[in-house]
């Protein structure tokens, strides 16, 4: 199968996490956009770290409770900084693949009481829309072999399998409970099948 992932360009990322390098890719067929970001030598056989993070405007910049997005890319942010290589792909897929405005619409649910997957069905949208697989094609154009996973979604492991990406190991990432988010994290744990 054709990558259908085109790298487009790749800067140097100074953080508070260390200097990364980060990448741009478009997608041919609906022109989404991803990022991975990368530290050290991360070509070869020996494994190496990664998250396969998606976009969450509301966690990761905004610093909403209401989920661990946040938390969990930081966490994987200072994990690659600790081994000094490491891969972080950030995949634009917002509100677990149903846009931002439907997130919006889902989290007001939530307020009157529904769960996360609860909302997402009232809205008619899928619970889960996100598509994994395209870390693969990111991990191909970089030269990515084997990886250790940090992920408490087996869905991920399991699709990085079904692609060919070997995962050596999948590494817990229990970070971020508080009181706002723990009725998220326990539906996750309970119908998703998280391994929280």
């Amino acid at each position: 199968m054709n990558n259908p992932l085109i790298r487009q360009s790749s800067c140097r990322l100074p953080t508070e996490y260390g200097i990364f390098t980060l990448y741009g890719f478009e997608d041919t067929r609906n022109g989404q956009e991803h990022v991975a970001l990368v530290m050290g030598d991360i070509t070869g056989e020996v494994p190496v770290l990664s998250r396969i993070h998606s976009e969450c405007l509301t966690g990761d910049a905004l610093f909403s409770k209401k989920c661990d997005c946040g938390p969990q890319l930081q966490a994987a942010m200072q994990a690659v900084q600790a081994e000094q290589r490491g891969i972080i792909v950030y995949l634009r897929q917002e509100g677990r693949g149903i846009g931002l405005l439907n997130k919006i619409r889902a989290y007001a649910l939530q307020d009157t009481g529904m769960d996360t997957v609860e909302a997402n069905l009232a809205l008619q949208l899928p619970v889960d829309a996100r598509d994994f697989s395209i870390a693969k094609h990111i991990y191909d154009l970089l030269g990515v072999q084997s990886v250790k996973l940090l992920t408490n979604n087996p869905e991920k492991v399991q699709t990085l399998r079904d692609c060919g990406i070997t995962v050596a190991e999948r590494i817990a990432l229990h970070v971020g409970r508080n009181p706002e988010n723990q009725g998220y994290l326990d539906t996750k744990a309970n119908k998703l099948k998280h391994m929280m």
